[in-house]
């Protein structure tokens, strides 16, 4: 049985993954445990934005390109209206979640992370991490167990800024995508978005704040959508999940620090989830390095800052029918405003830009 390691990490999904393979390729031992075995599935879009996919190849982890479906842009439909816009640098990918986990497990135990699949963490404790009956010694303790963390809990990090909530609900289909867009549909009292994650397969996600929201409302909230899906074919059940946008006001205690969903998030409409983590994982590991997780506190705070703010603007438009509305004729009438707005969601911009955008995003407002 293991005695002691340099990082433990509990919870294995993609950004206790990513986590560990950032942590052991500073030299760190790593253990990554989990309850349950791989590949791990949940109920996501399975849309990786350009800036993720920068952020894996810098892991290491490679996705076949049988397994991976090119996205070049975003688009944005509200009953009459489109929009579009490439993104500005890169490309996104469409990807099964199980296919992302399965590539991330490989790259994690070729650089020798230690994987203990099927084995619950059940405490916390000044001399490690009881896992089995026993207690692993660890230097560092990494909660990347998800919305509902327990690691969170022990730790006593749950103090929230801020915790709302809604619920989304997933499909796939057996069909040819029609687009190389991720395309957010809006309804009225929901969002779908639509992801290719293969040649002959889309991946559909239905968020709404109502917890009875399901796939049987798609034709009368998205008529275009049931009519594309008519005579499609199934290829898998629906799958639901809670969507929070959380934050926390400290995301580590001593040894202990949180990454991915544990240590807060943003609504999945965002599509930023994944990046997100992503990015988390090599701010933890150079301040597991430099030996001082109050670097990690900052570099969250910072990394979290545009994701949140894109969160919050999404969430207007989704509760304020007549302010979206205007924002769609705008960005209609303005094509290069949305292509601006696009290059802030993925992160490809300075401050600078940013404000600008903002500023001209409101100007179009009032003229729309």
């Amino acid at each position: 049985m293991l005695q002691r390691t340099d990082v433990f990490i509990i919870g294995g999904g993609p950004a206790g993954l990513a986590a560990a393979i950032a942590a052991r390729e500073r030299g760190f031992d790593v253990v990554v445990a989990d309850g349950a075995e791989p590949p791990i599935d949940k109920a996501c879009g399975e849309g990786l934005l350009p800036d993720a996919v920068e952020v894996l190849a810098r892991l290491g982890v490679e996705i076949p390109s049988s397994d991976r479906f090119p996205l070049q842009g975003i688009r944005f439909l509200d009953a009459e209206l489109r929009v579009d816009a490439h993104f500005p640098a890169g490309q996104g990918i469409g990807v099964r979640r199980a296919v992302l986990h399965e590539s991330m497990v490989e790259r994690a135990r070729k650089v020798g992370v230690t994987l203990l699949w099927k084995t619950p963490v059940s405490g916390i404790s000044p001399a490690g991490v009881v896992t089995d009956g026993q207690t692993v010694a660890a230097r560092w303790i990494i909660g990347a167990d998800g919305i509902r963390s327990r690691v969170r809990r022990w730790a006593g990090l749950e103090s929230f800024r801020q915790n709302q909530s809604r619920f989304g609900f997933r499909r796939h289909y057996s069909v040819q995508p029609w687009s190389n867009c991720t395309e957010l549909y809006w309804g009225r009292s929901a969002q779908a978005y639509v992801t290719p994650v293969g040649a002959n397969e889309v991946c559909v996600v239905l968020i709404s704040r109502d917890v009875h929201a399901r796939f049987a409302s798609i034709g009368s909230e998205f008529p275009t959508l049931a009519e594309r899906f008519a005579s499609a074919t199934l290829t898998s059940s629906e799958r639901g999940a809670v969507t929070v946008s959380r934050s926390l006001e400290r995301v580590y205690r001593g040894i202990i620090a949180l990454i991915g969903d544990a240590s807060g998030s943003v609504d999945a409409v965002t599509g930023e989830g994944l990046s997100l983590g992503f990015h988390q994982a090599f701010a933890l590991a150079d301040a597991l390095e430099a030996g001082d997780l109050r670097n990690y506190q900052a570099a969250h705070r910072r990394l979290t800052r545009r994701p949140a703010l894109m969160g919050r603007l999404l969430l207007l438009l989704d509760s304020q029918p007549k302010l979206r509305s205007r924002a769609m004729r705008a960005f209609a009438a303005h094509p290069n405003l949305f292509a601006r707005l696009v290059a802030v969601h993925i992160g490809n911009t300075s401050p600078g830009h940013l404000a600008s955008t903002g500023a001209l995003l409101g100007w179009r407002f009032v003229t729309a």
